[in-house]
């Protein structure tokens, strides 16, 4: 354990704490800071520090943090900005192992120095502008709010940038059991990596929620995270504000494409984390991934309803939100209908309503049906948990029922949390079965349940130094092929050996070294020569064999069918020619020719750049529909095989590669090659990349090529270059 972990655990686990800044004064901030630290059993030593005071609440106050008898594990600042930098170096000089500042620091020069003592010190510094932290499982509350009496310890911690989030998500009624919430403020020390390495260590987390306005220190946020994945949490991200990923990238298709919430979903994907859009779904995901129970394994949604107008909504809310129906087997299809009125069908999801008799019984038994079933994950009650003015609890007893009758994961899905019976909700959440309020969270949030079973965990960050980034995981599955160079031309010499060597990206200046860069990264691209005249022009398109593609090369042109830059199809001398001609007069002499690809499926893969994270994989639909269809999946490189495969399948137009009305199946294989070749080129020289676009990579039967392709340096303004 290094020091600044060590200071961490003093901190957040503290056994002795001084309030600087106590007060009598009612409704201030040292005055709610010394009442919530009397209210926790966690402290065994406490120290009030105000020259104003000699006691506050019955507790003798001192003049400075130079009269403690002792080193406080902790030092809560409840002071202005203007006292913060002396207060915080009074802390340091007395040994404490951390400090929360409450304050926002925004004076000039406040910040800096804040962190310049607590770094030098080897102190945690939780803040500034936070509302402090709450250890639940140990009892320490280190804030100077407010907050509720009763909290259930249990296996969820969340770490928030936001302080009303903070407030929001300790106040739920959602029964949801915690073992330490931060208010992380603006990390100017410890960061929210640090947080959750500490949790990995020193709790008994199973969940961790993280409501993020950014991200700090990327690598090592993304150590931290697969570390803590690996250890066996559960990771749910919020983002709140989506960064944006820099202007130079959207000269290509692929940052348009990314958008700006590319890198929280390449983050949480990287992860094997749930990401999250709002607190209503946190809070229903939180809940669910607390529960002891888990669905198994490929399952999907099984639900139960009282109304045919509402089973129609959840069937339509949950096809718009991809969450799947369990098929239901022929046994589970019996039993239903042997227990269903006259003109009721089994199904999923299932409407019950009949007569209104024997409604425990027979909402029960259909759960429990459902539940029985091996296709089907979770199963929901899926009603509006209304009060009931004449004393009937039929549906929660059915709830009751069904979950003590099975092993599986029951809950209740209700379908507007304003109308929910509160007192039905608590007995139901008090003996283990999740009352999700709202059908589309709860819907999403069912679905990250089951993914939390299907998906795998990401490779393990063992064997590496504490901090350091994680292992490369291998690039190619064990024993696979080389990616297949289809459509290049045979017995072309080796790549530049200077395009793949460690160091800065080797100028490209022709289209010929861009195809050498691409070849040596496992990219096919087709043959393709220059040309500055008409004669030069034909004479290249005779040798390539027709048909032939003609582009102008001219500078500062990212994408040139946009200006009418590229003419297909040109089966002769002649239409060459005439090309060559009108390219010419509107663009300039300079062209390449190009053998044209067969037709297949047109999709793009690219490379963009985060702030924080660094370079990203983009894989998109290709073609000139790819930033108005925005189908695109984005991951953090490197990609295995398997991760490829992954974004592959999460594209909207994947079934096109399946073949589609008389088409035939395209070589997929051949396109993960390229996504994992693109991957490999982010991760070995992200660094030196603004963005590369591959867009149209066409994909055939016979292999897939990149037909166009644009990469613009990290330090080139304006010096793109397109093959």
């Amino acid at each position: 354990m290094n020091p600044a972990d060590n200071a961490l655990a003093r901190t957040l686990e503290a056994r002795s704490v001084a309030l600087v800044g106590a007060s009598a004064r009612p409704g201030s901030l040292g005055q709610r800071m010394v009442d919530e630290a009397l209210r926790s059993p966690g402290y065994e030593r406490m120290w009030l520090v105000n020259p104003s005071y000699d006691e506050v609440a019955g507790q003798r106050c001192v003049p400075s943090l130079a009269d403690l008898d002792a080193s406080p594990d902790l030092v809560l600042l409840g002071v202005g900005d203007t006292r913060l930098v002396d207060q915080l170096k009074a802390a340091a000089s007395v040994g404490a192992g951390g400090a929360v500042v409450f304050g926002s620091a925004h004076a000039a020069g406040v910040r800096d120095q804040l962190r310049d003592i607590a770094t030098d010190a080897d102190m945690a510094l939780v803040g500034a502008g936070c509302m402090g932290f709450w250890n639940v499982r140990r009892g320490i509350r280190a804030m100077g709010y407010t907050e509720r009496d009763d909290m259930r310890t249990g296996p969820v911690s969340l770490i928030t940038h936001s302080g009303s989030v903070f407030s929001t998500m300790l106040r739920t009624r959602l029964h949801l059991g915690y073992d330490l919430v931060v208010s992380s403020g603006q990390e100017l020390v410890t960061t929210t990596a640090d947080y959750v390495d500490h949790l990995v260590e020193h709790s008994d987390t199973q969940v961790l929620g993280l409501v993020l306005e950014t991200i700090r220190g990327g690598d090592r946020l993304r150590w931290s995270l697969r570390r803590a994945r690996q250890a066996g949490l559960e990771v749910v991200l919020l983002p709140v504000g989506h960064s944006p990923l820099g202007s130079a990238m959207v000269a290509a298709h692929s940052g348009a494409v990314a958008g700006g919430s590319g890198a929280w979903e390449a983050l949480a994907d990287d992860v094997a984390g749930h990401l999250v859009g709002d607190l209503a779904e946190l809070a229903d995901t939180l809940a669910l991934l607390a529960s002891r129970r888990r669905p198994r394994p490929g399952g999907a949604l099984a639900t139960v309803h009282d109304s045919g107008a509402e089973r129609s909504l959840v069937a339509d809310l949950a096809h718009q939100l991809g969450v799947p129906f369990a098929t239901l087997g022929e046994q589970t299809m019996k039993s239903l209908a042997d227990r269903l009125d006259e003109g009721l069908e089994p199904g999923n999801p299932l409407d019950v309503w009949g007569g209104g008799a024997g409604t425990r019984e027979l909402f029960g038994g259909c759960l429990v049906d459902l539940a029985a079933d091996p296709a089907v994950g979770v199963t929901a009650l899926a009603i509006d948990l209304v009060r009931e003015y004449d004393g009937d609890i039929a549906y929660p007893d059915a709830a009751l029922d069904a979950f003590g009758a099975t092993d599986q994961p029951v809950v209740v899905l209700s379908g507007l949390p304003a109308a929910i019976d509160e007192q039905a909700a608590d007995r139901l959440r008090a003996a283990g079965v999740p009352v999700l309020e709202g059908f589309r969270n709860g819907l999403l949030a069912l679905q990250h349940l089951q993914d939390s079973v299907d998906r795998p965990a990401p490779d393990a960050p063992s064997l590496v130094e504490e901090g350091a980034p994680p292992p490369t995981p291998s690039l190619v599955e064990e024993g696979a092929p080389p990616p297949t160079p289809s459509l290049v031309e045979e017995g072309a010499p080796p790549p530049t050996p200077s395009l793949v060597e460690e160091g800065a990206l080797a100028p490209v200046s022709k289209p010929s070294e861009l195809s050498d860069l691409l070849t040596a990264y496992g990219i096919p691209t087709p043959r393709s020569a220059s040309a500055s005249t008409r004669a030069a022009t034909q004479a290249a398109a005779a040798d390539l064999g027709w048909p032939v593609v003609l582009k102008t090369a001219a500078e500062g042109i990212n994408h040139r069918s946009d200006v009418g830059g590229v003419v297909t199809d040109l089966t002769d001398l002649a239409a060459v020619g005439a090309a060559y001609d009108d390219l010419a007069e509107r663009l300039g002499p300079e062209v390449t020719v190009h053998q044209q690809v067969p037709t297949g499926v047109e999709l793009s893969v690219g490379i963009v750049r985060d702030a924080a994270l660094g370079p990203l994989v983009v894989v998109a639909a290709g073609g000139v529909l790819v930033e108005l269809m925005a189908d695109r999946a984005v991951a953090l490189p490197p990609l295995t095989r398997e991760g490829a495969r992954r974004m592959i399948d999460r594209l909207k137009v994947r079934p096109l590669l399946d073949g589609f009305r008389g088409a035939p199946p395209a070589d997929v294989d051949s396109f993960v090659d390229v996504v994992v070749a693109v991957s490999r080129l982010a991760h070995e020289r992200g660094d030196e990349l603004a963005a590369v676009d591959l867009n149209p990579v066409i994909v055939t039967a016979e292999g897939a090529v990149a037909v166009d392709v644009l990469i613009v340096p990290l330090a080139a303004t304006g010096s793109e270059e397109t093959a």
